[in-house]
């Protein structure tokens, strides 16, 4: 098995919701904060603007990584094992569109203390360290 690394982004609106879509396919029917995996030879911060662009359309700038979740849960589940860059970037212009209909059926500006579930193991520890500012807390196993 390979231990795969993501890119989760955290972009907030000026009214301090976070953009959160709800899933469609592999990750249905979780909600998660744009991501996705990290291509050969690609910065984290390249990563975060590419998965964002295409995720959503939106224009973001100045990524930087704030924390780093292991996703033990999903491994449990799924037998995925993934390691997750979680990063916040400046929301710069753009409404959110659905750019990849089949991986995701909807966009939604959120209040980040009160996600909509469910939520994505990433997505939900990684918003935890941003509200707490923690870089890494130890996963949970079941």
């Amino acid at each position: 098995m390979t231990v795969k690394v993501g890119v989760g982004v955290i972009i907030a609106n000026p009214q301090g919701q976070i953009l959160l879509g709800k899933r469609c396919g592999s990750h249905a029917p979780f909600w998660s904060i744009p991501g996705g995996h990290l291509e050969e030879g690609e910065t984290f911060e390249q990563a975060a603007v590419r998965e964002v662009e295409e995720e959503t359309g939106l224009i973001v700038a100045e990524p930087r990584l704030i924390g780093v979740t292991n996703n033990l849960g999903t491994w449990i589940d799924e037998g995925v094992h993934n390691v997750s860059m979680i990063m916040v970037a400046t929301y710069m212009r753009g409404e959110p569109q659905l750019r990849e209909p089949e991986k995701c059926e909807q966009w939604r500006w959120c209040n980040p203390q009160r996600m909509p579930e469910p939520c994505f193991e990433a997505c939900r520890h990684g918003v935890q360290l941003w509200l707490n500012g923690e870089f890494y807390h130890p996963p949970i196993t079941k």
